[in-house]
């Protein structure tokens, strides 16, 4: 049984409320594009949630997101499906494994920080891969 696509964010009423969207997408964008650049920092969670701000806030930056070349396809396949590609799972996961060895590494965590954060991770880890792919259009 296929499942109909959310149906679209309701923007904010007031005008201080919106202006707190549009604020919070910007900086999750600027956290997207600076995660795009670093290995150990996601790009996809920011960009999903610079949306769905934008989408609270401003229609024209949602509809510059979801028809962006980079950002456009997997944005729009989490919204319909929630789904996430098979390259971005695979990044996701290694980056998560790679910023928990960098972080043992650097930090010598105390034994109940080191589980207590591999036992978040791993379960980020798990959703991600539980997530199904897109669709193939």
């Amino acid at each position: 049984m296929r499942q109909e696509p959310p149906s679209p964010p309701i923007l904010a009423r007031s005008r201080v409320v919106r202006a707190g969207y549009l604020l919070l997408g910007l900086c999750f964008v600027a956290l997207g594009v600076i995660g795009a650049f670093l290995p150990v920092m996601p790009t996809t969670i920011f960009i999903i949630l610079a949306a769905w701000s934008f989408g609270k806030s401003s229609p024209r930056l949602e509809t510059w997101l979801l028809d962006h070349r980079l950002f456009g396809p997997p944005l729009r396949a989490w919204r319909a499906e929630g789904a996430i590609p098979g390259p971005a799972k695979t990044v996701a996961v290694t980056s998560m494994a790679g910023g928990y060895a960098l972080f043992l590494w650097q930090a010598h965590p105390a034994f109940w920080l080191a589980a207590g954060v591999a036992a978040l991770l791993l379960a980020c880890a798990a959703y991600v891969l539980s997530r199904p792919s897109p669709a193939r259009r």
